[in-house]
């Protein structure tokens, strides 16, 4: 099936409420005095705090009103089915360890995919007020600055480049190493922003991410965005990144290809 553009127009509308939805929702949370958080994990720090619990109820609620035929998919309550063939997916918070460190960087992830993927991305920056949005239609982002249309950057080589991730482990010791493979021939490094560096690459501010380990719902809205503004995201093996796992974001097909052919060395 595909999506006319009509649906896509409809899709951003609902995206664009169910994120200020979550904005209005999350922001009396963060860098509060009392913020509780729980740890979801049993060998690592993984919080969940109310205000990811509540946002994403926040943008269910919304869907359920607006287009209760299609399925969801999100972090904090998992998945719910549908008759559509479109998924909803969503991280109402990506980057709860930034939100809880009272950092600004982390955002709100929404996407629509169908059967061979995201459709549609938006990936909102709450206190920033930055918004990415992408689609077939185009790519777009509104902030301080105003609202315009991002595209991605031109080639370049990767000792020009700016490479991220977030965390610099970056997965198991053999994905950490194949990742400073390349970040050993990039000009520049930097560490952290978790979905935000996504947007960075999409507004042509920066070349590459790399990161390991990811869920759908880390990955698919960045896809959108970045596809749409003309980047490169798949796996290491460069092949569809939106079920997670390893992935890399790229500017543009010569810097990917670049990345993808010494993460894949590395990893041999």
């Amino acid at each position: 099936m595909r999506v006319t553009d009509t649906q896509l127009r409809h899709i951003d509308n609902i995206a664009q409420r169910a994120a200020d939805a979550a904005r209005d929702v999350i922001l009396p949370y963060f860098r509060a005095d009392d913020l509780q958080h729980d740890n979801k994990s049993d060998t690592d720090f993984d919080p969940v705090t109310q205000a990811d619990r509540s946002a994403e109820l926040a943008i269910r609620a919304i869907l359920k009103e607006t287009c209760p035929q299609d399925a969801i998919l999100g972090e904090e309550f998992g998945a719910q089915e549908g008759s559509s063939g479109l998924t909803w997916v969503l991280d109402p918070i990506d980057g709860t360890r930034a939100f809880v460190s009272g950092t600004p960087t982390w955002g709100v992830l929404i996407a629509v995919s169908d059967a061979q993927g995201p459709v549609y991305g938006l990936i909102d920056q709450p206190y920033i007020a930055e918004r990415f949005t992408g689609s077939r239609l185009g790519a777009q982002m509104a902030g301080p600055q105003g609202n315009r249309a991002i595209v991605t950057r031109a080639p370049l080589d990767l000792a020009e480049a700016t490479v991220f991730t977030t965390f610099p482990e970056v997965g198991t010791a053999a994905e950490g190493r194949a990742f400073h493979t390349v970040a050993a021939q990039a000009k520049l490094t930097r560490y952290g922003l978790d979905c935000y560096a996504y947007a960075l690459v999409a507004a042509g501010q920066i070349d590459l991410v790399i990161e390991a380990g990811l869920a759908a719902y880390d990955i698919q809205a960045p896809i959108a965005v970045i596809e749409a503004a003309g980047g490169v995201v798949t796996n290491w093996e460069g092949g569809p990144a939106h079920l997670g796992g390893r992935v890399v974001a790229a500017a543009n097909h010569q810097i990917h290809a670049q990345a993808l052919a010494l993460l894949q060395s590395a990893l041999e």
